[in-house]
């Protein structure tokens, strides 16, 4: 698998002269599509309204303007495309690679915009923004875009279940501080709702005043215990699932490293399923390249003499960036005799507040690339304490 982005110059080499640039702009509604054709003076643009098959009639427009360029005299041997990121995934990529036509994703947020306080928006503009972007970057030409990598379906498919529970769990924790509102809103606060049989007891709840809980209320929080099982239900099926599939395919290489990751001491299945499905099955280049991949790089602001740090420059998984400072805290409690506690133990022994949660974001990235070369080198890190594999 690529990293998050791939490198940010072109691999291939690049000749203008023969090679069909398009990119496009993808919408609900519409797509428009922009090339550089060679040979035509003309920078063609069409807009595809079809809500079916639009991808086939993609593949026309591409065809017709390689078509064109070859009778002007020209030699097309390369037809490269590019869109941006975006809910539309990454399929339209896949689907064109697979019919021989270089597809690239451009990151949404890469490609630079006019800093005017106003500026025009159109999607004719945006596809300029975006040819302009796309050329650099297939000169070799650094700072013009980045690419993001394209993932196989079955990649795709594989960070699901650990996306929906995470959802699943967020959903919990919603229906929980609203049933609990309700209660402290009518002075009930020895009424644990969370409780198997909770809306078998709801009756003989009272308030402070004597009177029971009223019935619009009562019938909000029964509705809500009901969804609150339902829920915690279909987060165990995730579960069982996951731990069915690691069973039955112990070898396969994604489960290998989530059984590495269970060994050591504060991490359970789930925190490494989920660093192995969103970060650490990457092809990183360097250590450099998996802190950006976290999000925990600083963000300098330097002009003349002035020198600050904005704090992170959050570039990279919001979801692993949390995952890792909250596994960070975690390994301060079962891992403290290894060398990356001592650091940050050395670090913060003044004890200010300020300090240990700076450092506490240092010691998430030093962690990450830490584990991620123990599952891509087998080096554990210095003083980590490991439990028994998991049995297959």
């Amino acid at each position: 698998m690529a990293n998050i982005f791939d490198t940010c110059k072109s691999c291939t080499p690049f000749d203008q002269n023969s090679t069909l640039i398009a990119v496009i702009e993808l919408s609900q509604g519409s797509w428009l599509v922009g090339g550089i054709v060679p040979g035509l003076e003309r920078s063609p643009a069409k807009k595809l309204n079809a809500k079916e098959k639009r991808e086939v009639e993609l593949l026309k427009l591409l065809l017709r303007w390689r078509d064109e360029a070859i009778k002007t005299g020209r030699d097309i041997n390369r037809i490269v495309v590019a869109f941006e990121s975006g809910r539309d995934g990454f399929w339209l990529a896949r689907w064109l690679m697979a019919r021989g036509i270089e597809a690239y994703v451009i990151h949404a947020a890469s490609t630079a915009v006019s800093r005017e306080h106003r500026r025009a928006k159109t999607d004719r503009l945006d596809i300029e923004l975006l040819k302009r972007g796309f050329l650099g970057w297939l000169r070799g030409e650094a700072g013009h875009c980045k690419m993001v990598a394209i993932p196989t379906p079955e990649e795709e498919d594989g960070k699901r279940p650990c996306r929906e529970r995470e959802r699943l769990i967020g959903e919990c924790t919603r229906i929980v501080n609203s049933m609990k509102a309700d209660l402290t809103r009518l002075g009930v606060s020895n009424f644990n709702p969370k409780l198997r049989k909770a809306a078998e007891k709801l009756d003989a709840v009272c308030t402070p005043e004597g009177r029971p809980i009223p019935p619009k209320t009562a019938a909000k929080l029964r509705r809500e215990m009901v969804r609150l099982h339902q829920l915690k239900e279909q987060i165990k099926e995730i579960e069982s699932e996951r731990l069915e599939q690691i069973k039955r395919a112990p070898g396969e290489k994604m489960h290998a490293m989530i059984l590495l990751l269970t060994q050591v001491i504060g991490m359970g299945i789930e925190t490494a399923d989920m660093l192995v499905r969103e970060g650490l099955s990457r092809r990183l280049r360097d250590r450099r390249a998996a802190a950006r991949l976290v999000g925990l790089t600083g963000s300098p602001d330097e002009s003349g003499s002035r020198r600050r740090e904005k704090g992170l420059a959050r570039a990279g998984s919001a979801r692993l960036r949390t995952l890792m400072i909250q596994l960070a805290w975690r390994m301060l409690i079962f891992q403290k005799d290894s060398a990356l506690v001592q650091w940050f133990r050395a670090r913060t022994a003044d004890g200010a507040p300020k300090t240990r949660k700076t450092m506490i974001v240092a010691l998430a990235r030093k962690l990450f690339i830490a584990l991620w070369r123990m599952v891509t080198t087998g080096e554990i890190p210095e003083g980590f304490v490991l439990r028994p594999a998991m049995a297959a």
